[in-house]
């Protein structure tokens, strides 16, 4: 049985977020100390808060090529998103979100602001898409993305401004990488079972 277009965008979009998620856990499994308050996420691939760089093996290679991978997934998730629904809006934030994964993996914190940039994109869009998919998407499911979406988007505001709430940065960080990623994995469930939108 052929798969749909958008069923595709969603087994692509559902298989990169929870192998970053479970990629996330075990960098982290395997780097000694690590604070999920203190530590940034990104401290995973290279760790440059302390004024020089350390990077922790085989956390490194496990966070960034799980990245990478989210990054590239999303890139194709956001192309037979294309195609499934003829979309720009809702694809070409995808894409942007999937270029700034792709960023963090390949630029890690050694590359400093390069590597800022990059991160800014992946949750900036990341947040972004959970708001503007919600036309794609039925309730109740379709609230819950526009809510995940303004949580890392708010995070992301007080992230940027140093107000962690008592999370610490690192938690902060958190706050907004993890709904982006959730949605994700529920809009990725969803656009499975849905089929493609017929063209003249």
């Amino acid at each position: 049985m052929a798969l749909t277009h958008a069923t595709k965008a969603g087994l692509a979009l559902f298989i990169g977020a929870v192998q970053s998620v479970i990629g996330i856990i075990l960098a982290e499994i395997y780097y000694p100390g690590y604070s999920d308050s203190a530590n940034h996420i990104s401290d995973l691939g290279a760790n440059c808060s302390s004024g020089s760089c350390t990077i922790l093996q085989p956390s490194s290679d496990i966070f960034n090529i799980s990245t990478i991978l989210l990054g590239l997934l999303v890139i194709v998730s956001a192309y037979y998103l294309q195609k499934s629904f003829a979309w720009k809006p809702a694809t070409g934030l995808l894409a942007l979100t999937g270029i700034g994964a792709l960023g963090v993996g390949f630029f890690p914190e050694t590359t400093g602001s390069v590597h800022d940039i990059f991160s800014l994109i992946v949750f900036l869009f990341g947040g972004l898409s959970a708001i503007i998919t919600f036309w794609l998407q039925k309730p109740p499911f379709s609230y819950l993305s526009i809510i995940l979406g303004a949580v890392t988007i708010s995070a992301l505001f007080l992230y940027v401004g140093s107000i962690y709430l008592g999370l610490g940065p690192g938690g902060m960080e958190r706050m907004v990488a993890y709904p982006a990623l959730l949605w994700a994995v529920g809009f990725g469930g969803h656009l499975m079972g849905l089929e493609d939108i017929p063209r003249d």
